[in-house]
């Protein structure tokens, strides 16, 4: 197996996804305008997107290594080439939910395949801190792309224009997918169990540990407070900052590009700085820009906008708490799956994969419902709390994990 081929295969698959899962937020958004749904309705998006992931990696994940990563992967990538082309001749909420139900079933496989693999192509804990950070990291920038695609596609005289970024997007797993298809794999995976009833055993015995309680707990309020800010940030820039709409997609990419800036400066910082120090100083940054910057926001008197040069530096500040965010997912996961054999590293990333899938679920269903009830310009105030029940999860995770 050329290790490098294959790093660049599953950045390839990750940056697909990453452009697909997270453009959620956007289609909730255009859903409101040219579907006729209330804020409540759209975020239902979100759970056609999480909730097959959720279980499409809990029923897979721990018999995948029979399957073949490799397979799996392929499996994916050919899904969403048929769903979005699905998307633009449907045209409708339906096909909305089926694009991402497909999406949702997809990234379960390629993101299981993806963790599982990192474990087989590096030699320590900090090859793997490092691998994981930049994967997430150029996931974060897949996701910046796409506030800027559907733009690219978008039209005030035609509703229907911004489809067409279902045909790159099509066109683009088709690459991905053949870029995949060439490359070499060996098969260096150790199998959990002896037959299929023992794979499963094995997950639900992880499942069973503590350390891994506090970890999906963990990992549940972080995609919680990340999915519930990134899917409603184009709404709340519309809403609250009076931004046309594409001026409201554009500005959430500075969300997504300081996800992606934090997650690839977490793969150099950790090599030198204690993983629980990076992550108890970004929680703790991450809610002072909630309690100090999110005010001023708020509170922004905004004029005519007709570019980003025209919004004044204060609505720039609150995405940049994504920069404090971004290392937390990807060093939470890296320091469990470190801790673990790797023969266990595909059970484990299927309970990762199916508990971030709920977190994001309820984060973006809580958020529809605050923005509705609480009003758009008090709902993020509320990630406070999973944040605060964050910071203390860190140190009960350093205590088990410098036991083992």
């Amino acid at each position: 197996m050329k290790k490098n081929a294959v790093k660049i295969a599953m950045y390839l698959n990750y940056f697909v996804f990453a452009i697909l899962l997270n453009s959620v937020g956007i289609v909730i958004l255009k859903s409101q305008a040219n579907y006729g749904v209330d804020e409540v309705q759209a975020s239902i998006l979100e759970a056609f997107k999480d909730m097959p992931i959720a279980i499409v990696s809990f029923l897979i994940a721990s018999f995948l290594p029979r399957i073949g990563y490799k397979r799996a992967m392929l499996i994916g990538l050919a899904l969403v080439s048929i769903a979005c082309v699905n998307m633009y001749f449907g045209n409708s909420f339906d096909t909305a939910k089926l694009l991402f139900a497909t999406v949702g079933v997809s990234f379960a496989l390629i993101k299981v395949s993806v963790y599982s693999l990192i474990g087989t192509v590096t030699k320590n804990e900090q090859e793997h801190n490092s691998l994981m950070s930049s994967i997430e990291g150029v996931f974060m920038i897949g996701i910046a792309l796409a506030y800027f695609l559907f733009p690219a596609f978008n039209s005030e005289t035609n509703p229907d224009s911004w489809l067409n970024v279902y045909w790159l997007l099509a066109g683009i797993s088709v690459v991905s997918f053949g870029f995949l298809f060439f490359t070499k794999f060996e098969n260096q995976t150790e199998i959990p169990g002896v037959d299929l009833a023992d794979d499963f055993k094995e997950m639900f015995k992880l499942l069973a540990k503590l350390l891994t309680i506090i970890f999906v707990i963990s990992a549940f309020f972080f995609v919680m407070i990340e999915q519930g800010i990134m899917s409603w940030l184009p709404t709340f820039n519309s809403k609250v900052l009076h931004l046309p709409e594409n001026i409201s997609i554009m500005m959430a990419s500075i969300l997504a590009i300081s996800l992606a800036v934090g997650r690839l400066l977490a793969g150099v910082i950790t090599k030198r700085i204690n993983w629980i120090w990076v992550l108890s100083f970004c929680i703790v940054a991450a809610m002072l820009i909630v309690i100090f910057v999110l005010p001023k926001t708020v509170g922004l008197d905004v004029k005519k906008i007709n570019s980003l040069g025209d919004i004044p530096l204060i609505g720039f500040a609150f995405p940049l708490v994504g920069l404090f965010i971004a290392p937390i997912y990807p060093l939470l996961n890296s320091v469990v799956l470190s801790a673990l054999p790797k023969k266990s590293h595909s059970s484990m990333t299927g309970l990762i994969v199916v508990f971030s899938a709920l977190g994001g679920t309820l984060g973006s269903r809580v958020m529809g419902y605050l923005f509705k009830n609480e009003g758009p310009e008090t709902a993020f105030y509320y990630t406070l709390i999973p944040m605060s029940l964050l910071l203390v999860s860190f140190y009960i995770l350093k205590k088990l994990t410098s036991k083992k």
